[in-house]
């Protein structure tokens, strides 16, 4: 890389990747990282999800972070956009419950009920 449209050319086509990956993508989740997500573990929520993520090797999934979702007192929140675009909003998640998301909701399409805060 020698001049600033050497730089431009590599975000483009870097941009390019993830808009197809992201089009192409089965799941998405998204984890709120507001300050109250934080205080609450949402780091921890996110690390183990992709770490999950890549230990299994899973390519048809986006994960994203948000901001506050408003339902402080369910902090760390997991929404799970799912292929029919219903969304499943996960609450009170931890490091070990995350890994289940992704093992049971993302692989088997078992969505675990006992973690569910909202449904739409």
């Amino acid at each position: 890389m020698k001049t600033l449209a050497d730089l431009r050319k590599i975000r483009e086509q870097a941009q390019k990747e993830m808009a197809a990956r992201e089009q192409s993508a089965k799941y998405r989740i998204c984890v709120g990282m507001g300050t109250c997500g934080i205080a609450a573990g949402s780091r921890a929520v996110m690390s183990a999800i992709i770490d999950e993520i890549g230990k299994r090797d899973i390519q048809d999934v986006v994960i994203t972070q948000t901001g506050c979702l408003g339902y402080c007192d369910q902090e760390p929140l997991v929404k799970v956009t799912q292929p029919d675009k219903s969304v499943i909003t996960y609450g009170k998640i931890t490091p070990e419950i995350a890994r289940k998301i992704v093992q049971e909701h993302i692989l088997n399409n078992n969505v675990l009920g006992d973690y569910v805060f909202t449904q739409d």
